[in-house]
């Protein structure tokens, strides 16, 4: 295969590449998606992600329709990332994609959930235990050494279950033979502290290269203590040579030249003589022990390239497992075949949670043909089998947080990831079509919009619309009608969908495939924050309620002017119920 074939690879990417790394690393980097490789080469990280995104899951990243589903793809990353517990896990989640294979899906989620479950039973000290041992394997950036002693921590940790099975088998003597021998390596060459005489030969190589850098400064010395005659100068040197450098006697004779002109000769070529002749040593013994280690490593290779692997595999999914955690995820139920849904049981937020979590209401809420009985009280019925819902209700009332949870719902699931939700079950879909409120009253932002939501529609596979304040785009007449022409199309398509819009009443009669539920505000708390009920209730238009908001605005006027203006708007919207707003809201204080 060429590069220029991979999603994102043009000529100047391709010869970088080529130039850093050779086709054939090039080509094995981008399909085992290795964001690290790339970015090393000198890909921007972000580019080299993309790319590997389109490569390892293009048809997974076509099930997002619209930008704003790639923005809340790409946020649902960013948290999950937070998690990981190497950087080389953190990569590996940033080219995660929804998955098109249901066996796939299920296969993702066996990996987390029990990953998940062997964490969650994992000792506080274990669990301080492994994370250790992958930060020392992340400083050591991800090494063959680095590898197997994170495995070796693992193992003296004692985990053996979920994904720690992969290594439970592993022998951990051979595995610390192998350490061993790795750390014995410093690059090309045997690092010091592997044997003893070559560590000897290297300080004694050592010593005599200073001694000769210093040549005429020994000689000065052997003459200051009174040696005159050429036989005493020789035994003197000799002496020194032994005393000085661990050098056998017999070696050093061997290396003392025989026909120097001078002292200054005879000791600058004796101590060459010795350098050459303990240099040949050192690679000679170099070689041996060299050898010896790398023997060692063959025996040890299988244990190795295991350790490697499931070191790396385990990261990832212990990463995946402690997001799941941290936002008590559940394993969603895929439903396929004529039973379309996407369900869920009291639901969170996961943007919300990562501010508050205490503060998030869980919702429930369900679309097509789904199994939600269990409500909460003062929603009334449940909701019913229709495929698409208009939502409606007060503002700031949660309707775009329900539609943001829905989507994240979606996405973990077809990612093959725990969702939030205490039980969910989801339809996977071919197209995600999630509209945000884009507040931008052109043609130029209609057209745009309509030609992102309507194809995806129109392709023929299956379509989870989840379309917010569509009447923002455009004049509220023209809006109403569109946005009526928008649900008629999701119902005839058999797709499924949610819209938030303020124009209810002007959508009726909606099709029999469509329902309208609502959000209640229900007043103020003592410090005028508006007080609402983010679950929503099935089949009820959920009215907007400008007197909570004005109530607040004649409670918080600063001068008597302002207030008499709020007060008119007062008299407009009800004031008796604005009254009675801020009397309620007093009294619970």
């Amino acid at each position: 295969m060429r590069l220029e074939e991979y999603w994102g690879v043009g000529p100047k990417t391709r010869e970088t590449l080529i130039e850093e790394m050779g086709r054939e690393r090039a080509i094995q980097a981008i399909e085992s998606g290795d964001v690290r490789a790339l970015a090393d080469a000198g890909l921007a990280r972000g580019r080299a992600t993309r790319i590997l995104r389109r490569a390892t899951g293009g048809d997974g990243m076509e099930t997002l329709a619209t930008s704003d589903a790639r923005s809340a793809y790409k946020e649902l990353l960013d948290l999950a990332v937070e998690h990981a517990v190497t950087q080389r896990a953190a990569d590996r989640i940033r080219v995660l994609t929804p998955l098109v294979s249901r066996d796939a899906m299920n296969r993702r989620l066996d990996d987390v959930v029990a990953a998940r479950d062997a964490w969650r039973e994992l000792p506080e000290d274990d669990r301080t235990a492994v994370l250790d041992a992958y930060d020392r394997y992340d400083e050591r950036d991800g090494s063959e050494l680095a590898a197997v002693r994170a495995a070796l921590a693992l193992l003296e940790a004692g985990v053996d279950s979920g994904p720690f099975e992969s290594i439970a088998d592993l022998d951990s003597d051979r595995l610390e033979e192998a350490a061993n021998a790795l750390a014995a390596f410093d690059g090309d060459r045997v690092a010091t502290g592997a044997d003893d005489e070559l560590d000897r030969l290297r300080r004694t190589l050592g010593t005599v290269e200073d001694m000769d850098a210093n040549a005429l400064e020994v000689i000065d010395e052997l003459r200051s203590d009174g040696v005159r005659d050429v036989d005493q100068f020789r035994e003197a040197f000799e002496d020194r040579l032994v005393t000085e450098t661990d050098v056998t006697i017999d070696r050093v004779r061997d290396a003392m030249v025989t026909d120097a002109a001078d002292a200054t000769d005879f000791v600058g070529g004796t101590l060459r003589s010795l350098r050459s002749d303990l240099t040949a040593a050192i690679d000679e013994r170099e070689a041996a022990v060299a050898s010896d280690l790398e023997d060692a490593l063959e025996e040890s290779r299988d244990a190795v390239d295991r350790a490697v692997e499931a070191v790396d595999d385990i990261a990832l999914q212990l990463s995946l497992a402690r997001f799941a955690l941290e936002y008590d995820c559940t394993r969603p139920t895929f439903v396929d075949g004529e039973r379309a849904t996407v369900s869920v049981v009291d639901a969170r937020n996961l943007s919300l949670a990562t501010r508050d979590e205490e503060a998030v209401q869980p919702v429930t809420y369900a679309l097509g043909n789904h199994d939600v009985t269990d409500v909460p009280e003062d929603v009334g019925s449940v909701p019913g089998d229709e495929r698409v819902a208009v939502l409606t209700g007060a503002n700031s009332g949660g309707k775009t947080t329900l539609l943001e949870t829905l989507c994240q719902v979606v996405l973990l699931a077809t990612m093959g990831l725990p969702v939030p939700a205490e039980r969910a079950e989801v339809t996977p879909v071919d197209s995600l079509v999630f509209h945000r409120r884009h507040a931008s009253f052109n043609a130029g932002v209609l057209e745009s919009t309509l030609r992102s939501v309507v194809p995806p529609l129109s392709s023929g596979g299956r379509t989870l619309m989840l379309v917010d304040e569509f009447e923002a785009i455009t004049e509220p007449g023209s809006a109403a009608d569109l946005l009526h022409g928008l649900v008629t199309l999701t119902v005839d398509r058999e797709a499924l969908g949610v819209f938030v819009t303020h124009l209810a009443d002007d959508l009726e009669p909606l099709p029999a495939a469509a329902r309208i539920d609502g959000i209640f505000a229900e007043g103020l708390n003592p410090d005028l924050e508006l007080l609402v009920d983010y679950q929503p209730r099935f089949g009820t238009v959920g009215r907007s309620t400008p007197e909570f908001i004005v109530s607040r605005l004649v409670a918080n006027a600063n001068d008597r002017s302002e207030r008499v203006g709020f007060e008119t708007l007062a008299e407009a919207v009800g004031n008796d119920v604005v009254q009675r707003t801020l009397a309620d809201a007093r009294w619970s204080e």
